[in-house]
């Protein structure tokens, strides 16, 4: 290809990537069908979107929970839900895009709590929309990472709720899996306000420290740029595999935004996620190793 074509076709798909970047997932593809607003609780926040490709039965589900420091965000984030839906509807998933009370409404452990009951909720009433209710996969970026994996790594709140088993997790760019340290070191503010200065509410709320049984799957993935989400992110899939589970870190030299927004759009990144994923499914054991890209 001549050095022209080649900057066309990236003049061509550049400004495509802004044209879907701004786009609202309330703009869904023709064949997806968006039921808005599904209700898991009393408050108006505990409240999940369900997109369903055509003629579906049994259908995977990818579960996600958005991010934004514990104190914003939403289910219609384009970041959270734009690719990554068009992505896996397309291949046959069900995605289903939660929210949760916020502070200062609902603490750290309240917040857990609201995505352990979005969890069971959307397994409970899987079949009516053709998804399998075994066969779902938790996803979260940012906040909504950490709160995936605190909820996965706390038995009684998982018996609470009676979440169901699932496959597998993709946690995207968490930057609280080890809580306790991380209050310790110099840290934002945003983890003051989710965090506070009480050592045992940090140990309660950190998922590395929670964590004393084998999960299914998990998939760390981490911002290089970031730093300490890495270290962070290998130290749970550590103990994972010392539990005797399956895990492992891809490090990405993304920043933490595009970690979560890209996925789903960008080629090779995508592609490893979705390798992990089809294992899963498949019920093989997962073949992605800890890796840099």
């Amino acid at each position: 290809m001549s050095k022209l074509k080649q900057t066309l076709l990236l003049c061509v798909c550049y400004f495509g990537w802004l044209h879907f970047s701004w786009a609202s997932p309330n703009e869904v593809l023709p064949t997806i069908q968006k039921i808005s607003g599904i209700a898991y609780g009393t408050d108006p926040a505990q409240q999940f979107d369900v997109y369903l490709p055509p003629n579906v039965t049994r259908a995977p589900v990818l579960f996600m929970v958005h991010g934004g420091g514990w104190d914003s965000g939403d289910k219609a984030n384009p970041a959270s839900v734009l690719h990554k839906m068009q992505y896996w509807t397309a291949r046959g998933y069900i995605f289903i895009s939660t929210n949760y009370r916020l502070l200062p409404t609902a603490d750290v452990s309240q917040q857990a709590q609201d995505v352990a009951f979005a969890i069971s909720h959307a397994q409970t009433h899987a079949s009516e929309w053709g998804a399998d209710a075994n066969r779902f996969i938790l996803m979260g970026h940012s906040a909504g990472a950490h709160l995936v994996s605190l909820v996965m790594a706390s038995p009684s709140l998982l018996k609470l709720a009676k979440v169901k088993p699932w496959l597998g997790a993709v946690v995207l760019d968490s930057g609280a899996m080890n809580v306790l340290q991380l209050m310790q070191e110099p840290h934002g503010k945003l983890y003051d306000k989710a965090f506070g200065n009480d050592i045992f509410y940090w140990a309660k709320n950190s998922p590395l420290q929670r964590l004393e049984h084998k999960l299914p799957p998990v998939l760390a993935v981490c911002s290089i740029p970031r730093g300490s989400d890495c270290l962070q992110a290998q130290q749970f899939i550590d103990k994972q595999k010392k539990l005797c589970g399956h895990g492992a870190v891809l490090r990405e030299q993304m920043n933490h935004y595009n970690i979560n927004h890209l996925l789903g759009k960008e080629p090779a990144y995508t592609a490893v996620v979705d390798q992990f994923m089809q294992a899963l499914i498949t019920q093989l054991a997962p073949v992605v190793g800890s890796a840099t890209r």
